[in-house]
């Protein structure tokens, strides 16, 4: 089941996808529980990264850890959803437990690889970012707009981004780990995600008020 206050992903529709929400629904799991799973996966996630900053030796498996805990998250952030749904038991309580989760997991996870570069300031800037652009979608919908989930730096892109850092930072060898105008690695995704998060809230604007100017309701 999708709805226009849902998230679109395709994956929802994969039989695996569907057959370990069914299973969850079996065992009478708590949408919530998943919610709070997925947060503890996103806080893990920002730890190990910030972590890198001050252990030379295992920071490869710190981002590879790092990497692994965001797709959980992210699968924590879909079948919670999924599971509500199907058991029926959708409710604004519901929405908390789903909005507020991923604000913080963001937060921390942007900060965490802001620290692993060296300028926490720039995963606070980052993460300030990230939390913008929801924070447009959520305007949007309280002014009676539709909720836009549109990119090009929405949370799925920007996890996969990070994924891919930390997947690049622990498997690469150390001569491939590019460094320009001074910034490694971890800096420069930021500053990525930062511009995209700008054209993104910039993006949702000009959709959410031309959708309001048409009456096109959520």
């Amino acid at each position: 089941m999708q709805t226009a206050d849902r998230r679109p992903i395709a994956a929802r529709s994969h039989p695996l996808a569907q057959s370990m929400a069914a299973w969850l629904v079996h065992r009478e799991i708590s949408p919530d529980t998943i919610s709070i799973f997925g947060l503890a996966c996103g806080v893990a996630a920002g730890l190990a990264f910030a972590a890198t900053r001050w252990t030379d030796g295992a920071s490869a498996v710190l981002w590879l850890a790092g990497a692994i805990l965001i797709p959980l998250r992210l699968a924590a952030n879909m079948f919670d959803g999924m599971v509500a749904v199907e058991r029926g038991i959708t409710s604004p309580v519901g929405e908390i437990y789903n909005e507020i989760p991923d604000r913080i997991s963001d937060s921390i996870v942007l900060i965490g690889v802001g620290i692993a570069g060296g300028d926490w300031g720039l995963g606070a800037s980052a993460a300030l970012a990230a939390v913008a652009t929801a924070y447009v979608r959520a305007a949007g919908k309280a002014a009676g707009g539709p909720s836009d989930f549109s990119g090009p730096m929405a949370k799925p892109q920007r996890m996969l981004l990070i994924t891919a850092l930390g997947l690049w930072s622990a498997l690469a060898p150390q001569g491939w780990q590019p460094v320009m105008a001074g910034l490694a690695l971890p800096s420069l995704v930021l500053i990525v995600v930062i511009i995209g998060c700008i054209v993104t809230i910039s993006r949702r604007l000009r959709r959410i008020a031309g959708a309001l100017r048409r009456g096109e309701g959520a």
